[in-house]
């Protein structure tokens, strides 16, 4: 499975728990590290935090192993690395404060429509 399929597959994960404002942030011209990062919404800990396992399970399922979470017992700001695709996985708050789209710019980014 190449980045962009794997970015796929982890929006269609996220929407399935009815994550908000699903956006994909090519990061291949921008940074060396990721191809793309996919960032995402909840309203609740509790929704940051399925999103998360669905994602992880999902990808597991595809047989795509999992690089590293973070910020998963907090819920606020929840990070799914998988190598050339980075999720995160914000309750709404923390999105606007920390603002990822404005941050990276010059990122091309593509609001996901299932």
């Amino acid at each position: 499975m190449d980045s962009k399929e794997l970015a796929d597959k982890i929006c269609h994960a996220a929407g399935a728990k009815k994550a908000g404002r699903i956006t994909v942030m090519e990061m291949s011209g921008v940074m060396l590290s990721a191809d793309y990062f996919v960032v995402c919404s909840a309203n609740t800990a509790t929704q940051v935090r399925a999103i998360a396992d669905n994602i992880e399970e999902e990808l597991a399922e595809a047989g795509v192993p999992l690089g590293h979470k973070e910020g998963y017992r907090e819920g606020e700001w929840v990070l799914v690395d998988y190598g050339q695709v980075v999720a995160h996985i914000f309750r709404e708050e923390a999105r606007e404060y920390y603002s990822l789209e404005r941050l990276w710019s010059d990122a091309p980014q593509t609001l996901y429509e299932d």
